[in-house]
């Protein structure tokens, strides 16, 4: 199975990290969930809601909508610190250089092994978020960022829309036995389909080795 990849790339002040990575992918999820599934048969069954919610950012001028989910929330919420936290270390050893980092969001479905007792992982769709932290020294320049990132941010943010928006492969709808090969059904509320969170980090990426956290998967991903 060929996995569809975009990638998205912005520069941020260190304190616009964190919000611009949750915007993005609350983004992508909002558009890759569902309402919890009810089966009333093998093949039958209704679809509960979503519920949404906005949230404003502190260093950015810019508001976006997630799913109003604690447990994604808190997952996402998780790795995307992992990710600021190795920054952070990174800055440490270098506190000079322009810092480059991928975050990225692997979907993907599984696989019952045939000769194994694990389950192959089949990526359907990757996200690669580019961050360049900038290195801004003055209260003034952090303004102009505040405002001059919720721009970019929002120009980023239509191009997800507009992905999600064409008729572009998704995993099928799966029996009841199979429900948890396509989605991740260890939440209350929802039910967003099966995702990796990974990232890497380094002052030159070519070459680098990737630092890696996940989501629903044993198995870490290399960047494609």
């Amino acid at each position: 199975m060929n996995a569809k990849s975009h990638t998205l790339e912005i520069a941020v002040d260190a304190r616009q990290v964190e919000e611009t990575v949750l915007s993005i992918f609350h983004t992508i999820l909002l558009h890759r969930s569902t309402g919890k599934f009810s089966y009333r048969g093998e093949g039958s069954y209704s679809e509960g809601t979503i519920g949404m919610e906005d949230v404003t950012c502190d260093f950015i001028d810019f508001t976006f909508v997630r799913i109003s989910s604690d447990g994604l929330n808190n997952v996402v919420s998780k790795h995307v610190t992992d990710f600021i936290e190795d920054l952070h270390r990174k800055r440490a050893e270098l506190p000079a250089t322009t810092l480059k980092g991928i975050v990225t969001l692997e979907f993907f479905q599984k696989r019952k092994g045939r000769w194994s007792f694990f389950d192959e992982t089949l990526p359907w769709e990757i996200w690669n978020l580019a961050i360049t932290e900038k290195l801004l020294s003055t209260e003034s320049e952090r303004q102009i960022a505040q405002s001059s990132v919720g721009s970019k941010l929002a120009e980023k943010i239509f191009c997800v829309t507009e992905a999600m928006n064409k008729s572009d492969f998704t995993p099928k709808m799966p029996l009841q036995s199979e429900a948890d090969l396509v989605f991740d059904t260890t939440f209350p509320d929802i039910q967003p389909y099966l995702f990796n969170i990974t990232h890497r980090i380094s002052n030159d990426l070519t070459g680098s080795s990737p630092v890696s956290s996940s989501v629903g998967s044993t198995v870490k991903r290399m960047f494609r």
